[in-house]
């Protein structure tokens, strides 16, 4: 197996996370506002109706897909995907680390 750069896997690494932040900040706005399956699904049975307001959309920052305390709703959705973005990259890598030295210290 051929061994990649450091520098190409930076590389990689910065341009996925530049993509990614890309498609979370600007790109997600653009997205569909229709119902998705489980929402029309819940529109046809009637079940709509009975569900309440989200628990967290009170006192969550990313609440509602949107950053609470910005009245600009483009802004608004684009900041809290880039912040969910990099939240979600941090746990996943910080998951990483932590199985790579468990396994690295049992072998």
């Amino acid at each position: 197996m051929r061994q990649t750069s450091r520098w190409r896997r930076g590389f990689a690494w910065g341009a996925g996370l530049v993509v990614a932040l890309f498609l979370a900040g600007v790109v997600s706005f653009y997205a569909s506002s229709s119902p998705d399956g489980l929402e029309w699904v819940a529109g046809q049975t009637g079940f709509e109706e009975a569900a309440g307001e989200h628990a967290a959309l009170g006192y969550s920052p990313l609440a509602d897909y949107q950053f609470a305390g910005l009245e600009d709703a483009r802004l608004s959705g684009g900041l809290a995907g880039v912040i969910g973005t990099l939240l979600v990259l941090a746990i996943g890598m910080g998951l990483m680390w932590v199985l790579a030295r468990r396994t690295s210290k049992q072998v």
